[in-house]
């Protein structure tokens, strides 16, 4: 993960200059240096407008982070001029930051479509102690009147139901963002409802586009959702066993289209991972998903059924450890009804995450050694999976509907970014209307809308870790203890000294992550003779003995004489008992 600028709790950069009026402010607070914590902030005429509020999932520079949340603290600082939170959809990079920053916002009103307040409300669930949220749903081809702005909406194909783009209507053009979005399309051609979704630009004067940049790198246009679901469908059909799919468990029309299809075809579906038991729940409860209700068994009730009549609906195709798959792939007790043998087909139903291959080669290595065979999007001659994210040929035809004057590409790591700003470069759109962000960023446009650039000045843009049941930011000094704690170890010190500073006993040292004791009993010997020499040597030459003071130098003696030896580092903690 970027290293990003760090400010103490509550600071404020050099002060951002008031808004004239007139202008349009754009502040990018998250998503556009990552894939994740997406949040954006449009301002106008005092009244400020948050699109999305959603998380990022830690790597592995962040030892015990459960999320890393944007940073709002200048929202915070002009929480009275929020007139709205608007969400697109109800993906956790775009919803997932709600609980721990809604309160610290003033739990503005939220504008949002059916199925993603609801998928809001359950997340909610668990967090019982927080204020309720002021949840206003709205449906495409709305029009809402927020302080001196409307907003309209209009719905857009993504993974997930319901999701949508935003049009902030100005005096000077609309502010469009399309959120997370891709194209039903047949041979490169959209479909006439695709068309007609978007015939409201035709006509529209487009000040600005905030376009998602995922799938920048890939060419042409991606495969549309219901290729791959022919495709599970003649599996579902054609299988001989029992059938075990894998896949995201944010992959809703994928999920239902796998359920109907087994219906059609005779299966009894189980479904396993809570992630998509809440999903699949969420969609019924949004009348989206109405599955017959024998369709869908319990994993107990499994035996019941021949194996040419089950399929198995789970989390985990990336390979996490306590993932449903992983789980059914190794010798999980709880799981022994599902457990993966000979005669299973196992379909994969995802591309493998950047940094997951290692994980996702362990679990086709544990499905493998149970006899089972394994279908995946690399080996397989049918489509089993398809991105959610526009192509590079389906951004072209975005910029080339909306023609807008401005553009801010969103939603990517920065190489991305700029890729996508050559894509509407190239189209004809000048480099001078395009402003490449970055987190904190604040752009305006001024002159009437006739001028964009980004300010030299920047909002706060800590990296905000959550931790547990902390909303607090967890300070750098945690991470780089934990990160030294996983690469080099701990090496405790256990030193009793009696009032004159000498050492009563051998120190007791515990050693973790470091070296093996029972190993290392020379190195040990040499180290409690440099203790018992630093301890009474400090203390011979101070009366009374300042404690503080003799363990900083056990940590500087210690740790020299430790890296000499083994050319690591580890995390000294001295412990002076003084009897």
């Amino acid at each position: 993960m970027r290293t990003h600028r760090e400010f103490p709790t509550g600071a404020v950069l050099k002060a951002i200059p008031p808004l004239k009026a007139g202008d349009v402010r754009i502040i990018t607070l998250g998503g556009v240096e990552e894939i994740g914590k997406n949040m954006t902030a449009v301002e106008y005429g005092g009244d400020i407008i948050v699109i999305d509020m959603g998380l990022e999932f830690p790597g592995e520079e962040t030892p015990g982070i459960d999320y890393i949340i944007p940073d709002t603290t200048y929202l915070e600082q002009n929480k009275n001029r929020i007139r709205g939170i608007f969400i697109t959809h109800g993906h956790l990079d775009h919803i997932g930051g709600i609980p721990y920053l809604m309160p610290r916002l003033g739990n503005p009103p939220l504008y949002t479509r059916n199925l993603t307040s609801i998928m809001i409300k359950k997340r909610q669930e668990e967090f019982p102690y927080q204020p309720p949220l002021n949840i206003i749903t709205v449906e495409k081809e709305t029009t809402v009147k927020v302080g001196k702005l409307n907003v309209r909406f209009f719905g857009v194909t993504h993974s997930i139901p319901d999701s949508m783009g935003i049009i902030i209507e100005t005096p000077f053009g609309w502010i469009v963002t399309t959120g997370d979005f891709k194209l039903e399309h047949e041979d490169s051609t959209p479909t006439p409802a695709e068309e007609e979704t978007y015939k409201i630009f035709d006509k529209g004067k487009v000040l600005l586009l905030m376009a998602s940049s995922t799938n920048i790198e890939n060419p042409g246009f991606s495969i549309p959702e219901k290729e791959v679901h022919k495709s599970l469908e003649s599996l579902i059909r054609t299988t001989t066993g029992r059938l075990i799919i894998g896949t995201f468990a944010s992959q809703f029309q994928r999920m239902m289209a796998v359920i109907q299809s087994a219906e059609k075809n005779g299966r009894k579906v189980v479904v396993e991972g809570r992630s998509m038991r809440v999903n699949l729940e969420a969609a019924q409860l949004a009348g989206i998903f109405k599955p017959k209700k024998a369709t869908i068994v319990l994993a107990s009730e499994i035996d019941n059924y021949p194996d040419n009549q089950i399929l198995i609906l789970a989390t985990g195709a990336q390979g996490e450890e306590y993932s449903a798959l992983m789980r059914m792939s190794g010798r999980s007790k709880n799981l022994k009804a599902l457990q993966i043998k000979k005669g299973d087909t196992v379909v994969l139903s995802s591309s493998i995450i950047p940094g997951n291959e290692r994980t996702v080669q362990k679990l086709k290595d544990n499905i493998s050694r149970r006899g089972a065979k394994i279908i995946h999007y690399r080996t397989s001659e049918i489509y089993i999976h398809s991105s959610g994210h526009g192509n590079c040929g389906e951004l072209e035809w975005l910029q080339k509907k909306v023609r807008p004057r401005f553009f801010i590409p969103i939603h990517g790591h920065h190489y991305m970014l700029r890729l996508h700003a050559d894509l509407a470069m190239s189209l004809g759109l000048p480099e001078k209307n395009i402003v490449v962000p970055d987190n904190g960023m604040v752009t305006e446009i001024t002159g009437e809308g006739k001028k964009i650039a980004a300010l030299k000045e920047t909002v706060p843009n800590r990296t905000v870790m959550v931790d547990g049941l902390s909303t607090d930011n967890v300070k750098e000094v945690v991470i780089r203890d934990r990160q030294m704690l996983a690469q080099e170890g701990i090496f405790v010190i256990i030193a009793i000294i009696d009032k004159d500073g000498r050492v009563r006993k051998s120190p007791d040292i515990i050693s973790r992550g470091f070296v093996y004791l029972k190993e290392s009993q020379d190195l040990l010997r040499h180290v409690r003779l440099l203790i018992k020499k630093r301890i009474e040597g400090a203390a011979s030459q101070m009366h009374p003995i300042n404690l503080d003071y003799v363990k900083n130098i056990l940590r500087e003696e210690v740790g020299k004489y430790l890296f000499l030896k083994t050319h690591n580092r580890p995390i000294i903690l001295p412990v002076l008992i003084e009897v």
